[in-house]
């Protein structure tokens, strides 16, 4: 009863967090460093949420992608893979998330996934996404994060700005969390990602 309790807990606090920013969809994407427990995570999830596996230098990426997958089919949520078609129909996985440099050329391969998510940093990698009829783009880093300290993050109005008129559904990454979830209320965007927050 009680491991329930926390489990009901940890998915209200999800929720919460997609209210706080006014959005429906989250989408959480694997990071071993800071996320050493992925399945308990996504454990936590409402159904409907998306889940990414990233960990591209994991030694047991395949392992961890058939768990995922399985958590996900139990929870409710969609499981997709970045940057590896193959592993991806190995794992059968729902999608195939493309990291923006696979966004190159004049209309991206959606490796016969019906679902398709990418990575977008610019205004032409938006104008790819769109052309390729890619399903969500997650743009970032909208803040200040740990994953790429080194970047200089967009801010409201930087999203704002590199969003306006885009043609695919948005979800804002990169330093997401209950503080700044609040300031993407009225921002044009559909989902949010997160990685530690979650």
């Amino acid at each position: 009863m009680v491991k329930r309790h926390q489990q009901n807990s940890a998915t209200t606090s999800a929720r919460q967090l997609c209210a706080a920013a006014g959005v429906e969809q989250l989408v959480l994407l694997t990071d071993r460093k800071r996320m050493p427990d992925p399945v308990a995570a996504v454990k936590r999830l409402p159904p409907g949420s998306m889940v990414i596996l990233r960990d591209y230098d994991s030694a047991d990426r395949f392992a961890l992608a058939l768990k995922l997958r399985r958590v996900c089919r139990k929870m409710g949520c969609l499981f997709l893979v970045a940057g590896d078609p193959r592993l991806a129909r190995r794992a059968c996985a729902d999608g195939l998330h493309l990291p923006e440099h696979m966004l190159s050329g004049a209309r991206a391969d959606r490796h016969g996934f019906g679902l398709v998510t990418a990575a977008c940093h610019s205004r032409r990698a938006l104008r790819l996404a769109a052309s390729a009829g890619v399903d969500l783009v997650l743009v970032s880093p909208v803040f200040a994060t740990a994953s790429h300290p080194d970047v200089a993050p967009l801010g409201t109005r930087g999203l704002s700005r590199l969003i306006q008129g885009a043609k695919v559904p948005v979800a804002a990454l990169g330093g997401v969390n209950f503080q700044t979830a609040k300031s993407l209320r009225g921002q044009n965007i559909n989902a949010i990602a997160a990685i530690s927050a979650l």
